[in-house]
């Protein structure tokens, strides 16, 4: 028998969250049969899909949360429809992994009951840090932040392996999360190869304007978009440059909230917001772009985090501007130009001293590319995902699967890259 995995996912759909689809898709030709649990956001999105032989199961969820109440009810009802949908999957298909991708940390109520009612296995892929989402969200440690913490470290608790997506993230698994080292796995959300393209430039996204500066992601509270669009105000009027256009691409709850504030500044001619958009009209902004921008609020979440825009810039070879952030440093190191923290004119200059300097965009762009395709492409990262997947098949005694073990007969490589690891600080060691 295939092992069999259900995934589960409240903060994104699915194939539309990019991690948890390369996740899905690595298991699927690993041999596992693969079941996920997401959200539907729009009406046509179908309640039950196969794609690419994953079985994907759809639930509403009725508005975007806004205030510590909304997430409660947000979240009560996420869990109401993941708990009867795992149910039905359950008789239909059955599993014997449930991986549990944050946000919430409250998944595992879902994973609690049948680990301990059928001894399903518990994956926690920890995509978010709660407690410090919470606090750049709100700005306090209250009752509901202490109760963040309560949740991660349950989901910790109950977890027989946790995947982190950066060493900064492993640190708290092992040091709030109190898990054992051996059993946490250092998993990096690298852009599919085979899905990010390089696509024709198309000047219409310029405006008329001679340079294009573009942003993809989630606008929230803590992404900074008020801070690039205070940047474009500086370089309009301080460093009077009227031949730049931005493009800002993503849904989320500060977007109408963003076009408001763009108004405001009498900026709406030099930053089209095109709310959540096809990888086609994405890849041709991007191709399109001289320089990509990450003005992410330097916070403890931001600081900890590992952004897949970063990637996706690198992987098209285009140079970024970003605050001075931990992790994103370790992403792009010299792919990327650092502003100074919470500075939209610092940030501002940045962007113009690459977009006067052609030959520096082009060596940071290639520097970038090879670091990708050399190093933080989902291709060097799969086989960490199926390295902590035979981890908690092993916690039941469970075969992995053929197509697996084929690969391993087959291949001394393969044989290396799904022998059990040790992730540490400074590499993978061999157990």
């Amino acid at each position: 028998m295939k092992p069999r995995v259900l995934i589960i996912v409240e903060n994104l759909p699915v194939p539309f969250d990019r991690r948890v689809w390369s996740e899905a898709t690595t298991l699927r030709a690993a041999g596992y049969e693969v079941s996920v649990i997401c959200p539907g956001r729009r009406k046509t999105d179908a309640p039950h899909e196969i794609i690419e032989g994953i079985h994907i199961w759809r639930h509403p969820l009725p508005f975007e949360a806004r205030g510590a109440a909304g997430y409660l009810l947000e979240y009560g009802t996420a869990l109401f429809w993941e708990f009867v949908l795992s149910v039905k999957i359950w008789r239909a298909r059955g599993f014997d992994i449930i991986q549990a991708c944050n946000p919430p940390d409250l998944i595992f109520l879902v994973a609690a009951f049948w680990k301990i009612l059928f001894r399903v296995r518990f994956v926690f892929d920890q995509h978010d840090i709660g407690p410090e989402l919470y606090e750049a969200k709100f700005g306090r440690r209250d009752f509901f932040w202490k109760l963040l913490c309560m949740f991660e470290r349950l989901s910790f608790a109950l977890a027989d392996v946790s995947i982190a997506t950066n060493h900064s993230y492993r640190e708290i698994a092992a040091s709030r999360g109190r898990m054992t080292p051996e059993n946490i796995f250092v998993v990096r959300s690298g852009p599919d190869l085979a899905r990010v393209r390089e696509m024709p430039a198309d000047g219409r996204w310029r405006n008329g304007r001679k340079f294009l500066v573009a942003y993809v992601g989630v606008l929230g509270a803590q992404e900074g978009i008020d801070l690039l669009l205070e940047s474009a105000v500086h370089l309009s009027r301080t460093r009077d440059r009227d031949d730049i256009q931005f493009v800002v691409m993503g849904g989320g709850p500060e977007l109408a909230n963003m076009r408001r504030l763009a108004r405001a500044l009498d900026l709406e001619d030099r930053v089209t917001f095109t709310g959540r958009v096809d990888d086609e009209t994405l890849f041709t902004v991007l191709s399109t772009a001289d320089v990509c921008v990450n003005p992410d609020r330097p916070n403890a979440m931001n600081d900890k985090s590992t952004m897949n825009k970063i990637m996706e810039y690198m992987a098209l070879g285009k140079p970024i501007v970003q605050f001075d952030l931990t992790e994103g440093r370790f992403s792009a190191q010299g792919a990327s130009l650092y502003a100074r923290n919470t500075e939209p004119a610092d940030f501002g200059d940045r962007i113009v001293e690459l977009l006067d300097d052609p030959a520096k965009r082009h060596a940071m762009g290639a520097l970038g590319r090879s670091r990708v395709r050399e190093e933080l492409a989902w291709e060097h990262e799969a086989p960490k995902l199926l390295v902590a997947y035979e981890a908690a098949l092993a916690v039941g005694g469970m075969a992995r699967p053929k197509k697996l073990a084929a690969a391993e007969t087959a291949s001394g490589t393969a044989i290396e890259q799904t022998r059990p690891v040790r992730v540490r600080a400074g590499g993978v060691e061999r157990l």
